[in-house]
């Protein structure tokens, strides 16, 4: 094969692009929907001492995967089976839907931060030996990204900002409004709900990148 400048010259210009690209970009964790559950609460439904079981560590250190699914249920009365519980356990039972879900459910959850379930919407969670209603509780969690804090200074941003990302998946989506969560013990990882995911055409894994 002949050797050809501008051949060389445009693999070159894409690999100092593609370099360029890498500098903000961030990968993205897909979210299904989940419980977080209280002790009280895992006592309820699961029975007195009951203890939950690590099935899988996810992205974020000491968070993971539960092998407990539960079923929830809203004013539709029509259930969603084998929702997973994540872990450890925290001081107030919490559960993350998806618009799609709360449709089904018709239930009326607010885009909050994990955690913060004040006048959020009720549902009710079913285990195998007990029920739970939660006057408050349920959520559509906001996009956000998770960063350490040498990664904050890295981006120039701190815990609370809130940045647009563009994400050049199957069909290209600007995300507004992603708030930056920074923390030490923090992972980089942007997390979106399956109704994003789905509708930018992406995954676990992909990357999007920050605009500032």
């Amino acid at each position: 094969m002949a050797y050809d400048d501008a051949l060389v010259a445009e693999i070159v210009s894409r690999i100092m692009a593609q370099c360029s690209d890498d500098e903000n970009t961030v990968p993205v964790g897909v979210s299904n929907r989940h419980i977080h559950l209280s002790n009280e609460h895992v006592e309820i439904l699961f029975g007195k001492g009951y203890e939950l079981t690590p099935f899988k560590d996810l992205s974020q250190p000491g968070q993971y995967a539960c092998k407990e699914l539960l079923t929830i249920v809203g004013p539709s009365l029509r259930p969603i089976e084998n929702v997973r519980v994540l872990g450890p356990v925290r001081s107030a039972s919490q559960v993350e839907i998806s618009r799609t879900d709360s449709f089904a459910l018709k239930v009326k959850p607010p885009v909050r931060e994990s955690g913060d379930i004040a006048g959020s919407a009720p549902i009710t969670i079913i285990g195998p030996k007990g029920v739970v209603t939660l006057k408050e509780g349920c959520i559509i969690a906001n996009r956000h990204i998770h960063m350490s804090e040498d990664e904050g200074k890295a981006f120039g941003l701190k815990d609370g900002d809130y940045v647009t990302v563009e994400a050049n998946g199957e069909r290209r989506t600007t995300f507004y409004d992603v708030q930056v969560r920074v923390n030490k013990a923090f992972r980089l990882e942007m997390h979106i709900d399956t109704d994003d995911a789905n509708a930018a055409g992406i995954g676990n894994g992909a990357k999007v990148k920050i605009i500032k």
